[in-house]
């Protein structure tokens, strides 16, 4: 008799109903309830001013990338403390892949450089992928005496702590790569850091300071405008790109040193959207379009999957830890 109570029969098939849909949600693919990324704006953060060699790098990859995700990437500049600026920005962003950043040879330099950086380099960071390896170049204002790294060391030891080198910041490769050599030759070479190589450029044209260090494309204007002249590039051998240019280590063996500029996410930043990120820009990475200005600028391509780049950013750490404690290098 209860069975056949028509209120019964309809709270029991209300019931069902529910248990149905719920079993229904609860099979539905996380995927499916979210929505395509990206669907607004993506920032990228470069810790360094505009119009400097990694600013360039960064703007664009960003151009490319909202081509093809038919978002605005837009470049956020915030430079300062050697990148740790901007990179600690990217470290307290939310972990959603709407803030990437923009991080070079520094990034790997600083957990041993400086003692007490605002984040983890290796906890609080996702690597995305590594976009591009450039060629580090030790150049000099037209009128400074030597020509050569050799006719640098002699006239550096016959006059020591007379002669300044500027970079774009502390703790870059370019920073390290000259302490590099300073320890292998006994050489006494002031660092000047400024925030970013436009800057730094500026004041070498300007003759304020006789030595540069930099990535070689940015000052490739200078170069062939007869603005500066490159006494030698820090790559381990020379590169096919510029192999009209020697090596550091053809005078000093051991000294080498290049900029690793990659994309890291906030440490959380979902595995599948990481993954997704790289992927795409490592396609990117492989247009003709821009593998094209990347080797006109000097620059060699990449595009490493997360895993890969994570693996290299950890072997740089070690590997720049030991350059540190030799040379007893401080961030100024």
């Amino acid at each position: 008799m209860f069975r056949r109570c028509p209120k019964f029969r309809f709270a029991a098939g209300l019931l069902a109903s529910i248990v149905a849909a719920g079993a229904l949600f609860a099979v539905t693919p996380a995927s499916a309830q979210q929505p395509a990324f990206p669907n607004k704006p993506v920032r990228l953060v470069v810790p360094f001013p505009p119009g400097g060699a990694t600013d360039i790098i960064g703007r664009m990859v960003a151009q490319k990338m909202s081509e093809v995700w038919g978002q605005a990437v837009v470049v956020e500049n915030k430079p300062g403390a050697g990148t740790v600026i901007g990179t600690q920005f990217v470290a307290r962003a939310p972990a959603d892949g709407y803030t990437l950043g923009v991080v070079i040879t520094a990034h790997v330099i600083n957990p041993s450089l400086r003692a007490e950086l605002p984040y983890d380099t290796l906890k609080d960071f996702a690597g995305v992928t590594q976009l591009a390896q450039a060629h580090l170049a030790l150049m000099a204002h037209p009128s400074f005496a030597a020509n050569t790294v050799a006719e640098l060391i002699t006239l550096a030891k016959q006059n020591p702590g007379k002669f300044s080198y500027a970079t774009p910041g502390s703790g870059t490769a370019m920073h390290l790569g000259i302490e590099m050599l300073k320890t292998l030759t006994g050489v006494d070479l002031v660092h000047v850091p400024y925030k970013g190589g436009a800057p730094a450029l500026q004041d070498v044209l300007g003759g304020n300071v006789p030595l540069f260090t930099d990535v070689l494309y940015a000052s490739a204007p200078q170069v062939k405008a007869g603005k500066l002249k490159v006494l030698a590039l820090m790559s381990p051998s020379r590169p096919a790109s510029s192999p009209e240019y020697p090596v550091l280590a053809e005078t000093v063996p051991g000294v080498s040193a290049v900029s690793l500029i990659g994309i890291v996410a906030p440490a959380g930043t979902p595995r599948e959207l990481v993954q997704k990120i790289s992927a795409d820009i490592a396609a990117a990475l492989k247009s003709s379009e821009l593998t094209k200005k990347m080797a006109e600028m000097g620059m060699e391509p990449v595009g490493s999957t997360p895993e890969q780049y994570d693996a290299l950013l950890r072997a740089e750490i070690a590997k720049w830890a030991k350059v540190v404690k030799d040379s007893g290098a401080k961030a100024d």
